[in-house]
């Protein structure tokens, strides 16, 4: 058997919630100043939210409004933003990427939305469980050989028993046979959830974001930085770099590799395994510049980006 799980959590989830406050605060600022450097985390939990961070920019942005479309008033909200470093932004001034790091772009043939198949799956039937009960919740989804075995969802505020009527309405739908187990609020059904029951933190859920855990990740975060870090902006065109490969050598996987040291605008590494042979990447412009001009990061856009992934979701770089 060749098992493959991943799982996905809905955008009331605490950690989803963390990365749609700093990245809303990040569209906010790049809709006044395009050139703004941000670089924002948000914790929450408990009756509490903290926004924190570095931001340079000309764009006057009310970070405790923006927090306020996620909570209410009975949260304290706690704000402490100061200036990027002068030591990064000498280096990123110039053109330079704003930190090292590795960032692995992949593609596969397996589905429409060229990302892995157990990833489209607990995706497809978080969105769909979400729709009926919007509120925290996950979904996992495991696989054999192109076949769905398991399926666990937990949902907030729903009968483990409607609950599991409606994976199987899903289910019934899903041109994948057959299915072995369900699981549904295995632990018991649940009404606590969210900030209530749980601390949420921006970046913490990196595999859900990306390609599941049969994927390599290079380790950085996406939610609340611009694209002059790579982190996020060399991920989306590592992303873009293997979709073309794949379409144009009519591959089943295509994996992209790319590497930047801080201040140094082209990358240390550019390579990409199409169908498992290694090549150089050639014919795009990697330096953070010519990433942002090609895909046009900075327009604002992100908030979305932070509910059901950063790929697979037809954004530019999927296309």
């Amino acid at each position: 058997m060749n098992l493959r799980t991943a799982e996905s959590v809905s955008p009331k989830h605490p950690d989803k919630i963390c990365d749609q406050i700093s990245d809303s605060i990040l569209d906010a600022a790049l809709r006044q100043d395009p050139n703004s450097r941000v670089a924002v985390e948000t914790v929450g939990g408990h009756k509490l939210l903290v926004v924190m961070g570095e931001i340079t920019s000309r764009a006057k942005v009310n970070y405790e409004q923006i927090a306020r479309r996620f909570v209410d008033d009975s949260y304290e909200v706690k704000v402490k933003i100061v200036h990027q470093s002068p030591e990064i932004a000498q280096g990123v001034d110039i053109g330079g990427a704003g930190d090292q790091g590795i960032m692995v772009g992949y593609a596969t043939s397996e589905t429409e939305n060229l990302i892995p198949l157990e990833v489209d799956l607990s995706r497809s039937l978080n969105r769909y469980l979400f729709s009926k009960f919007p509120y925290d919740g996950k979904t996992q989804v495991t696989t054999s050989d192109g076949k769905i075995v398991a399926v666990v969802a937990s949902f907030q505020n729903v009968l483990r028993a409607q609950l599991e009527n409606e994976v199987r309405d899903w289910l019934k739908e899903q041109p994948i046979k057959p299915v072995l187990k369900v699981f549904t609020n295995p632990a018991g059904d649940w009404d606590i959830g969210g900030f209530d029951s749980d601390t949420g933190l921006t970046g913490r859920k990196i595999a859900v974001d990306s390609y599941g855990p049969r994927i390599p990740i290079g380790g950085g975060a996406f939610s609340g930085k611009d694209a002059t870090k790579v982190d996020r902006s060399a991920a989306y065109m590592a992303r873009k770099v293997a979709v073309d490969y794949l379409r144009k050598r009519d591959a089943k996987e295509t994996f992209c590799y790319l590497a930047y040291a801080i201040g140094v605008s082209e990358p240390v590494e550019a390579v990409v395994l199409v169908d498992g042979e290694e090549e150089a990447v050639r014919g795009y412009d990697l330096t953070p510049k010519g990433i942002i001009d090609f895909l046009q990061l900075q327009l604002p856009q992100f908030e979305e980006t932070a509910k059901y992934g950063h790929f697979g979701n037809a954004f530019s770089w999927d296309k």
